[in-house]
Protein backbone atom coordinates (compact mmCIF):
# COMPACT_ATOMS: atom_id res chain seq x y z
CA UNK A 1 0.00 0.00 0.00
CA UNK A 2 1.39 3.25 -1.01
CA UNK A 3 1.55 6.51 0.91
CA UNK A 4 -2.13 7.88 -0.72
CA UNK A 5 -4.28 8.05 2.39
CA UNK A 6 -7.40 7.26 -0.13
CA UNK A 7 -6.22 4.67 -2.56
CA UNK A 8 -8.70 4.04 -5.58
CA UNK A 9 -8.21 1.17 -8.23
CA UNK A 10 -10.36 -0.05 -10.81
CA UNK A 11 -10.60 -3.51 -12.08
CA UNK A 12 -13.70 -5.24 -14.13
CA UNK A 13 -15.63 -2.55 -13.05
CA UNK A 14 -15.79 -2.72 -9.47
CA UNK A 15 -13.78 0.55 -7.74
CA UNK A 16 -11.85 -0.31 -4.78
CA UNK A 17 -12.01 2.74 -2.33
CA UNK A 18 -8.92 2.20 0.40
CA UNK A 19 -9.04 4.21 3.39
CA UNK A 20 -4.92 4.29 4.23
CA UNK A 21 -4.73 5.64 7.35
CA UNK A 22 -4.27 2.71 9.50
CA UNK A 23 -1.88 4.65 12.44
CA UNK A 24 -5.20 6.85 12.89
CA UNK A 25 -7.33 4.14 12.72
CA UNK A 26 -8.70 4.76 8.96
CA UNK A 27 -9.55 8.32 10.11
CA UNK A 28 -10.78 11.29 8.81
CA UNK A 29 -9.10 15.00 8.98
CA UNK A 30 -10.32 17.21 6.61
CA UNK A 31 -7.82 16.79 3.78
CA UNK A 32 -8.52 12.98 3.84
CA UNK A 33 -12.01 14.09 3.56
CA UNK A 34 -11.68 15.94 0.54
CA UNK A 35 -9.82 13.16 -0.87
CA UNK A 36 -12.68 10.72 -0.31
CA UNK A 37 -14.68 13.48 -1.46
CA UNK A 38 -13.26 13.30 -5.21
CA UNK A 39 -12.79 9.52 -5.20
CA UNK A 40 -15.93 9.52 -5.33
CA UNK A 41 -16.87 12.27 -7.27
CA UNK A 42 -14.84 10.64 -10.52
CA UNK A 43 -16.78 7.17 -9.43
CA UNK A 44 -19.85 8.89 -9.99
CA UNK A 45 -18.98 10.28 -13.55
CA UNK A 46 -17.00 6.72 -14.78
CA UNK A 47 -19.24 4.84 -16.98
CA UNK A 48 -16.25 2.45 -16.54
CA UNK A 49 -17.09 2.07 -12.80
CA UNK A 50 -20.18 0.06 -12.25
CA UNK A 51 -19.93 -0.25 -8.32
CA UNK A 52 -18.11 0.62 -5.37
CA UNK A 53 -16.18 -1.25 -2.45
CA UNK A 54 -14.87 0.52 0.28
CA UNK A 55 -12.43 -0.80 2.90
CA UNK A 56 -10.17 0.01 5.34
CA UNK A 57 -6.08 -0.93 5.28
CA UNK A 58 -5.23 -3.45 7.93
CA UNK A 59 -6.96 -5.65 10.20
CA UNK A 60 -7.20 -3.54 13.07
CA UNK A 61 -10.01 -0.68 11.70
CA UNK A 62 -12.06 0.05 8.50
CA UNK A 63 -12.56 3.61 9.65
CA UNK A 64 -13.04 5.20 13.58
CA UNK A 65 -14.63 8.46 11.54
CA UNK A 66 -13.49 11.93 11.87
CA UNK A 67 -9.78 12.57 13.26
CA UNK A 68 -10.12 13.39 17.16
CA UNK A 69 -7.11 16.45 16.32
CA UNK A 70 -9.54 17.66 13.26
CA UNK A 71 -12.91 17.87 15.06
CA UNK A 72 -11.38 19.67 18.22
CA UNK A 73 -9.87 22.34 15.66
CA UNK A 74 -13.18 22.58 13.95
CA UNK A 75 -15.54 22.76 16.56
CA UNK A 76 -13.60 25.27 18.69
CA UNK A 77 -14.53 27.57 14.93
CA UNK A 78 -17.77 29.69 15.73
CA UNK A 79 -20.74 27.36 14.44
CA UNK A 80 -17.81 24.84 13.61
CA UNK A 81 -19.75 21.76 14.71
CA UNK A 82 -22.75 22.56 12.40
CA UNK A 83 -20.32 23.15 9.57
CA UNK A 84 -17.77 20.01 10.30
CA UNK A 85 -21.09 17.96 10.74
CA UNK A 86 -22.87 19.33 7.43
CA UNK A 87 -18.76 19.09 5.48
CA UNK A 88 -19.41 14.79 6.53
CA UNK A 89 -22.81 15.18 5.42
CA UNK A 90 -22.34 16.73 2.36
CA UNK A 91 -19.93 13.98 1.24
CA UNK A 92 -21.11 10.66 2.15
CA UNK A 93 -24.45 11.80 0.43
CA UNK A 94 -22.74 11.36 -2.65
CA UNK A 95 -22.08 7.95 -1.98
CA UNK A 96 -25.65 7.32 -0.67
CA UNK A 97 -27.41 8.84 -4.09
CA UNK A 98 -24.45 7.80 -6.01
CA UNK A 99 -26.76 5.80 -8.58
CA UNK A 100 -24.63 2.72 -8.29
CA UNK A 101 -24.56 0.05 -6.23
CA UNK A 102 -21.58 0.09 -2.88
CA UNK A 103 -20.77 -2.34 -0.34
CA UNK A 104 -19.01 -1.19 2.93
CA UNK A 105 -15.86 -4.23 3.64
CA UNK A 106 -16.55 -4.04 7.14
CA UNK A 107 -12.71 -5.17 8.33
CA UNK A 108 -12.64 -3.71 11.93
CA UNK A 109 -13.71 -1.54 13.58
CA UNK A 110 -16.59 0.31 12.43
CA UNK A 111 -17.29 3.36 14.77
CA UNK A 112 -17.96 7.19 14.50
CA UNK A 113 -17.83 8.22 11.27
CA UNK A 114 -16.75 5.16 10.05
CA UNK A 115 -19.95 3.56 10.88
CA UNK A 116 -22.21 6.50 9.34
CA UNK A 117 -19.69 6.21 6.61
CA UNK A 118 -20.98 2.04 6.54
CA UNK A 119 -24.64 3.42 6.95
CA UNK A 120 -24.15 5.24 3.83
CA UNK A 121 -23.11 2.73 1.39
CA UNK A 122 -25.71 0.00 -0.08
CA UNK A 123 -24.68 -3.14 1.38
CA UNK A 124 -22.56 -3.99 4.48
CA UNK A 125 -20.66 -7.25 4.90
CA UNK A 126 -18.29 -7.25 8.18
CA UNK A 127 -15.73 -9.38 9.17
CA UNK A 128 -16.62 -11.44 12.24
CA UNK A 129 -14.31 -9.91 14.63
CA UNK A 130 -15.57 -6.13 13.36
CA UNK A 131 -16.58 -4.58 15.94
CA UNK A 132 -19.45 -0.94 15.73
CA UNK A 133 -21.08 1.79 17.85
CA UNK A 134 -21.71 5.31 18.28
CA UNK A 135 -18.95 6.75 21.33
CA UNK A 136 -19.71 10.12 20.90
CA UNK A 137 -22.12 10.62 23.66
CA UNK A 138 -19.48 9.57 25.81
CA UNK A 139 -18.10 12.80 25.27
CA UNK A 140 -21.25 15.17 25.33
CA UNK A 141 -22.34 15.20 21.78
CA UNK A 142 -24.11 13.03 19.04
CA UNK A 143 -23.12 11.32 15.87
CA UNK A 144 -23.28 13.97 13.19
CA UNK A 145 -22.43 12.94 9.32
CA UNK A 146 -25.88 10.97 8.59
CA UNK A 147 -25.69 8.10 11.65
CA UNK A 148 -28.90 9.21 13.60
CA UNK A 149 -30.69 9.86 10.50
CA UNK A 150 -29.78 6.46 8.71
CA UNK A 151 -29.26 4.15 11.37
CA UNK A 152 -33.21 5.44 12.49
CA UNK A 153 -34.37 4.20 9.08
CA UNK A 154 -32.10 1.17 9.12
CA UNK A 155 -33.00 -0.49 12.20
CA UNK A 156 -36.12 1.28 13.99
CA UNK A 157 -36.53 4.17 16.56
CA UNK A 158 -35.39 2.24 19.53
CA UNK A 159 -32.50 0.02 18.46
CA UNK A 160 -31.04 3.54 17.56
CA UNK A 161 -31.79 4.95 20.40
CA UNK A 162 -29.88 2.32 22.42
CA UNK A 163 -27.43 2.21 19.85
CA UNK A 164 -26.73 5.79 20.46
CA UNK A 165 -27.76 6.78 23.63
CA UNK A 166 -25.94 4.27 25.43
CA UNK A 167 -22.44 4.65 23.26
CA UNK A 168 -22.05 0.85 23.85
CA UNK A 169 -19.81 -1.19 21.71
CA UNK A 170 -21.48 -4.33 19.88
CA UNK A 171 -19.68 -7.22 18.41
CA UNK A 172 -20.67 -8.66 14.58
CA UNK A 173 -23.06 -10.83 15.14
CA UNK A 174 -25.14 -8.41 17.33
CA UNK A 175 -24.76 -5.55 14.47
CA UNK A 176 -26.02 -8.52 12.08
CA UNK A 177 -29.07 -9.64 14.59
CA UNK A 178 -29.87 -5.96 14.85
CA UNK A 179 -29.72 -5.66 11.01
CA UNK A 180 -26.83 -2.98 10.48
CA UNK A 181 -24.73 -5.56 8.90
CA UNK A 182 -26.02 -7.77 6.11
CA UNK A 183 -23.39 -10.49 6.07
CA UNK A 184 -20.66 -11.64 8.18
CA UNK A 185 -17.77 -13.58 6.56
CA UNK A 186 -13.95 -14.44 8.00
CA UNK A 187 -11.99 -11.53 7.46
CA UNK A 188 -9.69 -13.50 4.52
CA UNK A 189 -13.23 -13.67 2.67
CA UNK A 190 -14.20 -10.29 3.11
CA UNK A 191 -13.49 -8.26 -0.03
CA UNK A 192 -14.74 -11.88 -2.15
CA UNK A 193 -18.11 -11.71 -0.54
CA UNK A 194 -18.20 -8.40 -1.68
CA UNK A 195 -16.99 -8.86 -5.09
CA UNK A 196 -19.90 -11.62 -5.41
CA UNK A 197 -22.47 -9.77 -4.27
CA UNK A 198 -21.62 -7.08 -6.74
CA UNK A 199 -20.79 -9.14 -9.64
CA UNK A 200 -24.46 -10.73 -9.54
CA UNK A 201 -25.64 -7.12 -9.75
CA UNK A 202 -23.84 -5.19 -12.44
CA UNK A 203 -24.28 -7.66 -15.22
CA UNK A 204 -27.62 -6.35 -15.10
CA UNK A 205 -28.46 -2.86 -17.00
CA UNK A 206 -26.27 0.03 -15.99
CA UNK A 207 -29.70 2.34 -16.62
CA UNK A 208 -31.79 -0.17 -14.52
CA UNK A 209 -29.80 -0.54 -12.02
CA UNK A 210 -29.12 3.27 -11.47
CA UNK A 211 -33.01 3.93 -11.50
CA UNK A 212 -33.45 1.20 -9.24
CA UNK A 213 -31.61 2.58 -6.85
CA UNK A 214 -33.31 6.00 -7.29
CA UNK A 215 -36.68 4.56 -6.51
CA UNK A 216 -35.20 2.44 -3.35
CA UNK A 217 -33.13 5.90 -1.86
CA UNK A 218 -36.19 7.78 -2.36
CA UNK A 219 -38.73 5.17 -0.94
CA UNK A 220 -36.67 6.07 2.84
CA UNK A 221 -37.89 9.35 3.02
CA UNK A 222 -41.68 10.00 0.72
CA UNK A 223 -44.95 9.02 2.03
CA UNK A 224 -46.00 5.75 0.27
CA UNK A 225 -48.41 7.44 -2.56
CA UNK A 226 -45.54 9.67 -3.60
CA UNK A 227 -42.84 7.14 -3.58
CA UNK A 228 -45.52 4.92 -5.92
CA UNK A 229 -45.90 7.87 -8.30
CA UNK A 230 -42.16 8.30 -8.07
CA UNK A 231 -41.54 3.95 -8.62
CA UNK A 232 -43.61 4.75 -11.65
CA UNK A 233 -42.22 7.88 -13.16
CA UNK A 234 -38.45 5.72 -12.99
CA UNK A 235 -40.15 2.63 -14.30
CA UNK A 236 -41.06 4.02 -17.46
CA UNK A 237 -38.19 5.79 -18.26
CA UNK A 238 -36.33 2.08 -17.68
CA UNK A 239 -39.27 0.46 -20.06
CA UNK A 240 -38.12 3.18 -22.91
CA UNK A 241 -34.47 2.77 -22.45
CA UNK A 242 -32.34 0.99 -25.03
CA UNK A 243 -31.36 -1.58 -22.50
CA UNK A 244 -34.82 -2.48 -22.10
CA UNK A 245 -35.70 -3.11 -25.71
CA UNK A 246 -32.25 -5.61 -25.70
CA UNK A 247 -33.47 -7.16 -22.55
CA UNK A 248 -37.16 -8.19 -23.97
CA UNK A 249 -35.73 -9.19 -27.20
CA UNK A 250 -32.74 -11.31 -25.47
CA UNK A 251 -35.54 -12.96 -23.51
CA UNK A 252 -37.59 -14.09 -26.79
CA UNK A 253 -34.61 -14.59 -28.33
CA UNK A 254 -33.32 -17.05 -26.09
CA UNK A 255 -29.82 -15.59 -25.05
CA UNK A 256 -28.17 -13.68 -22.74
CA UNK A 257 -28.82 -9.81 -23.30
CA UNK A 258 -25.95 -7.34 -24.12
CA UNK A 259 -26.75 -4.30 -22.46
CA UNK A 260 -25.15 -0.93 -23.28
CA UNK A 261 -21.98 0.01 -21.12
CA UNK A 262 -21.08 -4.00 -20.17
Amino acid sequence: MNDLKIVYELSEGIGYITLNRPDTLNSFNKSVLDQFENVLKSCKDDDACRAIIITGTGEKAFSAGADVNTFIEEVNKPLGGREWSRYGQVVFKILDAMGKPSVAALNGLTIGGGLELALACTFRIASDKAKFGFGEIALGFLPGWGGPSRITRLIGKSKAAELILTGDYIDAQTALSMGIVDKLVPSGELITACETLLLRIIRHSPIAVKIALEAIHYAQYLPLEESLILESDLGGLACNSEDAKEGLKAFLEKRKPIFKGR
